[in-house]
């Protein structure tokens, strides 16, 4: 595994992507029955973005050190993808919910207009669940691998 390690900073937010991602597949499907098209569904438990981008900040700061521009670039990059999986997203899924109220209230054909989805981003404690999976997972496996 010593080839390996000056790649740890991002295979590591790799691995922690994908657990994350195969633990929202299982989730999903105990609420909502076994079906594989749900293993890419996007919202839900927990914020598979969330998780991976938190791993990447902090494999990058156990890895490089906090007081790095490397640190700083990832930080910056987090809040981003963070605000875009709870916020923006949001947003979105409102608007889905206005465009469908409005086809329904003007009796259009919804071959024409199909419903759009209303449910996009993320609630809060899916990212927050996404943010300490990713957290802990990156530091058990960079722990796990030295």
């Amino acid at each position: 595994m010593a080839i390996f390690s000056p790649y740890y900073i991002f295979l590591i937010p790799i691995a922690v992507g994908v657990i994350v991602q195969v633990t929202k597949f299982i989730v999903f499907s105990l609420r909502h029955g076994w079906d594989w098209s749900y293993a890419m569904t996007h919202g839900h438990m927990p914020s598979a973005h969330t998780g991976f981008i938190v791993s990447l900040v902090t494999s990058v700061g156990y890895y490089e050190g906090m007081a790095t521009g490397a640190f700083t670039v990832a930080l910056a990059l987090a809040i981003i993808v963070i605000d875009d999986a709870a916020r923006l997203r949001m947003y979105m899924g409102d608007q889905g919910r206005y465009l469908n109220m409005l086809i329904r209230q003007l009796n259009v054909s919804e071959d024409q207009f199909p419903r759009l989805k209303e449910r996009v981003g993320h609630r809060v404690s899916e990212v927050i669940v996404g943010g300490i999976l990713g957290f802990v997972l990156t530091l058990a496996l960079a722990k796990l691998l030295g």
